[in-house]
């Protein structure tokens, strides 16, 4: 079995991984680590402290905060653990631990593990082929309790698009609208977030063209969805032996392969 380290696994994505992982035979939860661990004293699996917890062959699932992502990093480094995190909002010393991790250790690291979302980006890019001049809008939703804004996946979507146009994405970017803007500048690419109730995850990119329009959008319906997408890498990060980092269409390709 693949042993397995979860690293804010009392969030909702932890616990949905923690669920998904404990049905599956392939792996065995080793160690659940967060910062709320002391609120559990009487719970042994249960730590603050993943340094205390992680050995060489485990595969460490991260879903927490930038500092959680870069400790789990750091620790993965140190140990010979392979990490598997979903975290967003990375500064760019979260970036330098993660990118110092994958020259030692696989890392895989995705914005969003979901293989229906993997499949809307497939498909983006042939609508961007066979629409290039269309203007590009994305707009996703979240629950209220989201920390980041917009999410790590819509920011993937965009700089999708503006590569496809061979383009960088920062230089593109429009953060939503207020006042008089002016009109839409040609290339621009609009990125919209949306906050509230217990929405799980919907991210829609409009093209717009003269006259006629086109919608592409993924809805996760439950964090499941991203939980299995998660195993899968693990399953994957198990596997690989070369360090590196890897993305859920490396995954992807393994499992079809």
């Amino acid at each position: 079995m693949i042993p397995l380290v979860l690293q804010g696994a009392a969030g909702r994505m932890g616990q949905a991984v923690a669920q998904a992982a404990s049905t599956n035979p392939e792996f065995a939860i080793k160690g659940l680590v967060d910062v709320a661990a002391n609120l559990r004293p009487h719970e042994t699996m249960w730590s603050g402290d993943l340094d205390s917890v992680v050995t060489r062959g485990d595969v460490v699932i991260d879903f927490s905060a930038p500092a959680g992502c870069r400790a789990a990093a750091r620790a993965c480094l140190a140990r010979g653990a392979a990490l598997v995190t979903g975290t967003t909002g990375l500064s760019a010393a979260d970036e330098r631990a993660v990118a110092e991790a994958a020259a030692a250790v696989v890392v895989v690291r995705a914005a969003n593990f979901s293989l229906g979302l993997a499949a809307l980006r497939h498909a983006l890019a042939a609508a961007l082929s066979a629409v290039p001049d269309w203007d590009i809008e994305i707009v996703e939703r979240h629950h209220r309790a989201k920390v980041d804004s917009p999410s790590g996946t819509a920011l993937a979507l965009a700089r999708d698009t503006a590569a496809a146009r061979g383009r960088t994405a920062e230089p593109v970017l429009r953060f939503g609208r207020e006042g008089r803007a002016g009109p839409r500048a040609a290339g621009e690419i609009g990125v919209h977030a949306v906050r509230g109730g217990t929405w799980v995850g919907d991210h829609a990119v409009l093209l717009a063209g003269e006259g006629e329009w086109l919608e592409l959008r993924h809805v996760a319906q439950d964090r499941l969805a991203f939980a299995h997408g998660a195993l899968a890498a693990a399953r994957f990060a198990a596997r690989r032996s070369a360090p590196g980092l890897y993305n859920i269409e490396d995954v992807l390709s393994e499992g079809s392969g």
